[in-house]
């Protein structure tokens, strides 16, 4: 009798213990990698410089992984906010090099854009019942063609400098801003998610709608909003891009979507395991850039690094899933 009893009690500090290595495992993996990398490459790898450009050249992808966990922790995808920046950085190249209007105003128009890309999709999404994967797919499409025709489908040079100097220009720490805007963005995102009762409805929303209507929730209202966020934030990673970059890219912005979802999966794996959380985030997408970057500097080929995204999104979202199936079993 006093075995039986005794187990449960034996069993959580270990339960407890397994809890808390997924907490920080990704980190220690991490790490590892650091040390791997800076093991093959003392002098090329493991140098502040390395970092300082990795943490500032990642920035936007981070925006975007951030972008996409607002709909994710809803309940809805986002495939579209590789295009979003794209079409962000483009309209900031068209409007501010081409036709010469001032870049406070360019990105005021820009941030309105994403804007009305969010409530372009919850039309769709939320009123005509289409599904998110499908409308946000379109819109992929419709915003990649549209770059292309309004861009001569050509890079445009030449961008005002207090864009440039702002992502890039001005450090702190010999890093520069632009890595400081997406931890002030995953910082803002933590509080919200946390700390505030919009944090807890986008979750509930997310985890059982029929549920959350049942407790009173505006679940529409809840998911426009997320998906108006998402759209804001991509347009922000787009005005970052374009100052990272010092032009308008019409192609590339669309490579940050595979890392950017993979790191929001990955993410949902740690710091806390089963939610997409926006530290998570922010380390999974630093994770894979380091990945990324030391497989470069060893002159692995172009291929692997798709090969690296693919097998990574792949990775998380099945060790996401296990986690998030995990955590349902245990409130059950």
């Amino acid at each position: 009798m006093t075995d039986a009893l005794s187990t449960p009690s034996a069993a959580k500090p270990a339960v407890n213990l397994t809890r808390q290595f997924e907490r920080i495992a990704l980190l220690l993996v991490w790490v590892v990698i650091i040390g791997l990398f800076s093991a093959a490459m003392p002098s090329a790898f493991f140098n502040w410089g390395n970092f300082s450009i990795m943490f500032a050249s990642y920035a936007p992808a981070a925006l975007l992984a951030l972008a996409i966990i607002i709909p994710l922790t809803a309940g809805d995808y986002d495939l579209s906010v590789g295009a979003t920046l794209t079409l962000s950085a483009s309209t900031i190249g068209v409007l501010n090099v081409w036709h010469q209007m001032p870049i406070g105003l360019v990105l005021c128009i820009v941030l309105a854009m994403g804007v009305l890309v969010g409530l372009f999709h919850a039309l769709f999404i939320i009123y005509f019942r289409v599904p998110s994967l499908v409308v946000t797919l379109g819109s992929t499409s419709l915003m990649s063609g549209a770059v292309q025709w309004m861009t001569n489908s050509s890079t445009i040079g030449g961008i005002d400098n207090n864009l440039i100097m702002a992502a890039v220009g001005y450090r702190l720490f010999c890093i520069p801003y632009a890595f400081y805007y997406a931890l002030a963005a995953a910082l803002i995102m933590w509080y919200i998610f946390d700390y505030t009762p919009l944090g807890r409805k986008l979750l509930f929303v997310g985890r059982g709608r029929e549920v959350a209507r049942l407790n009173g929730i505006a679940v529409n209202r809840v998911r426009v909003g997320a998906l108006v966020m998402s759209g804001v934030l991509a347009s922000a990673a787009g005005i970052l891009y374009a100052g990272v970059l010092g032009s308008a890219d019409p192609y590339s912005g669309l490579n940050f979507l595979l890392p950017a979802f993979a790191a929001a999966f990955l993410g949902a794996t740690t710091i806390q395991p089963g939610r997409f959380n926006p530290w998570g985030t922010l380390v999974a997408v630093y994770f894979l850039a380091t990945g990324i970057t030391g497989l470069s500097m060893l002159g692995i080929p172009l291929w692997v690094t798709n090969v690296f995204n693919g097998g990574a999104l792949i990775l998380a979202i099945t060790i996401s899933q296990i986690t998030r199936g995990r955590e349902a079993s245990d409130l059950g």
